[in-house]
């Protein structure tokens, strides 16, 4: 018997016969490698799948606070009777700042109370639809019609705003 073990010598350290596993000694790096070609071709991630997640990365933005719908014309307006083609209004609210939307088959436009200047993009999918800027009275316009859904990023100063999701 060798003292480290608690086994005759002359035996194998492993049950099978082999040589004891080392770690130091394994390529973890070719074994993903392996790992991942194996789920490319017996398990691929659906086209559509692999999209949409490459988009919603895309779209994140760590440091933007998000503005809330607080108010939907679809949703919480009165109806109009003979009223047809009607805008949709929208307000969002963050913190201090509010963004009152008017969404036409046209376009649409808006203002930010309190006024101020800002940059505003259009967002339709992973990249930025229209480049909007609001003037000194928060005012901005997008003269192209909205398709699907989108939401807006507002760049005022050093602070980042980004809209939730609407379906136009």
């Amino acid at each position: 018997m060798n003292g480290t073990n608690g086994v005759n010598d002359d035996e194998p350290d492993d049950f099978f016969g082999e040589v004891p596993f080392v770690d130091e000694e394994f390529d973890h790096d070719r074994l993903e490698e392996e790992l991942r070609q194996a789920a490319a071709i017996l398990d691929p991630v659906p086209a559509e799948l692999r999209r949409t997640a490459i988009e919603a990365y895309a779209l994140h933005d760590l440091d933007a606070r998000i503005a809330e719908l607080t108010f939907d014309s679809l949703v919480d307006a009165i109806p109009v009777r003979g009223a047809v083609d009607v805008p949709r209004m929208l307000t969002f609210h963050t913190g201090g700042l509010t963004v009152d939307v008017e969404v036409t088959d046209e376009g649409l436009m808006g203002q930010l109370l309190p006024p101020q200047s800002a940059s505003i993009e259009v967002l339709h999918g992973p990249r930025a639809g229209a480049s909007l800027i609001a003037d000194d009275l928060g005012r901005f316009a997008c003269d192209a019609p909205l398709g699907g859904p989108f939401a807006l990023r507002l760049r005022t100063g050093a602070e980042v705003v980004v809209t939730e999701w609407l379906r136009a």
